[in-house]
């Protein structure tokens, strides 16, 4: 399952850096992507986002003032489903995605693995 990680930091204290880390320790094609340079256990975090259009799932770790220039990526890409990680969540987005019947959730990426919920979520 090929999950993107948005807004991913190479700050090991910040929430998105232990998702990257958790996904790929669960066995997760994990692309992580953020502004700044660095890597997650060996993951580049790209800047760039993917042309990919088999990603499953798209976990949100920015603010709604940050996610607007995704929003079109995010409806082409088709995601199964996105999270939006607490502090995240954005109607507008949210708006968006069901009019695009794109299913999405407010939940921690953290907590759903911890509890072996992700997939099942």
């Amino acid at each position: 399952m090929k999950v993107v990680v948005l807004g991913a930091s190479p700050n090991p204290n910040r929430y998105s850096y232990k998702a990257v880390s958790w996904l790929i320790k669960y066995g997760y094609d994990v692309i992580p992507i953020g502004i700044r340079d660095g890597q997650i256990d060996g993951l580049k975090i790209h800047h760039q986002l993917p042309k990919d259009t088999d990603i499953h799932t798209i976990t949100i770790y920015l603010n709604p003032q940050r996610q607007q220039q995704y929003y079109e990526w995010i409806i082409d890409t088709k995601p199964q489903r996105v999270i939006f990680n607490p502090g995240s969540e954005n109607p507008e987005l949210e708006k968006l995605l069901d009019q695009n019947n794109i299913r999405f959730l407010h939940a921690c990426t953290l907590t759903l693995l911890s509890i072996g919920m992700f997939e099942k979520a």
